[in-house]
């Protein structure tokens, strides 16, 4: 009967301590898995990189949103939009061959009539890794009438242009001029031409002040003069 009672609390102790370490790793597993969220983020998948269009909106300030392709679109009535080249705007490219979510880039300055300045993101691997950011790189109109419809640009991997012509939808320009801007924006209001002066008017006011200075010069009793008929010889019309 000793023995008997024994074993039971045996096996009753067995239990309780098979149960304590359930309840302990049930309480343990969602603390360890917390940490290594945090000590081990999740590795980086092909797919995160950044991409053209955030890059654009960030350094111009245009508050388009979607693939590149759509951006020339979505312009239309919100920007002014053209075919020139002008510091701040966005030169935006259609799909094209491999490139079916078009791409878009910001000019950061215009070297001559030809060649500008651009930059962007996700457009060479470099150092065999898309998303990359790109600062300052060249991009060539290379199209018939110079009118930007065409271009060539920069490719880090063979170091120099690319040999592919992509069509241009056109340039995007904000809503404001950047600083300095290499040419005139679209949007900005025509300079104000220099006004003349009102003959008329600067009379008026240099009569009035020529008969007040007459009244103060005049001595008492001394014969009437045309005080102001005189001075206004003096200062001619």
């Amino acid at each position: 009967m000793t023995f008997h009672l024994a074993f039971i609390a045996e096996r009753m102790n067995a239990t309780a301590l098979k149960n304590s370490v359930i309840v302990f790793r049930n309480a343990i597993i969602p603390i360890l898995l917390a940490l290594q969220a945090i000590c081990l983020p999740t590795p980086a998948h092909a797919e995160d990189y950044l991409q053209c269009v955030p890059f654009a909106r960030d350094l111009s300030g245009i508050q388009i949103y979607g693939d590149a392709h759509s951006w020339w679109d979505q312009a239309d009535g919100r920007y002014h939009r053209g075919a020139n080249p002008v510091e701040g705007a966005v030169l935006s490219l259609p799909g094209y061959g491999d490139m079916q979510l078009g791409h878009v880039a910001v000019v950061s300055e215009i070297v001559d009539n030809r060649n500008i300045l651009i930059s962007h993101a996700n457009w060479s691997p470099i150092n065999g890794r898309r998303g990359q950011i790109e600062h300052g790189v060249a991009a060539q109109d290379i199209s018939p009438g110079n009118d930007w419809s065409l271009v060539r640009i920069w490719y880090a991997p063979i170091g120099k242009l690319g040999t592919t012509a992509f069509p241009v939808n056109g340039f995007i320009y904000p809503a404001r001029p950047a600083k300095h801007a290499g040419r005139q924006w679209a949007a900005a209001k025509p300079r104000q031409e220099r006004r003349e002066p009102n003959r008329a008017l600067f009379d008026r006011r240099l009569t009035t002040e020529l008969a007040q200075v007459a009244d103060r010069e005049a001595p008492n009793g001394a014969e009437s003069r045309d005080l102001i008929g005189e001075l206004l010889d003096r200062v001619g019309n």
